[in-house]
């Protein structure tokens, strides 16, 4: 039986960190965006929202990706 890899699963601590702050800063920066419409960063302020949104989504997949090779090793 294989043990599990505390370093690799202490990362993967750190990317569920990363995947946490995304996962609020993306609403808060979309809803910000609409907020105010009128305003000239209107369009920046919206396109980093989706990509924060869509970079929260990426990073939990690969934090869990992590934690499982840090489970049951590399195949």
């Amino acid at each position: 039986m294989q043990r599990t890899d505390k370093k690799q699963f202490a990362r993967s601590f750190k990317y569920f960190a990363y995947t946490l702050a995304l996962m609020f800063i993306a609403p808060i920066l979309i809803y910000q965006a609409f907020k105010n419409e009128g305003h000239p960063f209107y369009w920046p302020v919206l396109i980093t929202g989706i990509i924060s949104a869509f970079a929260a989504i990426g990073m939990g997949f690969y934090s869990i990706r992590v934690m499982l090779q840090a489970f049951f090793g590399k195949k």
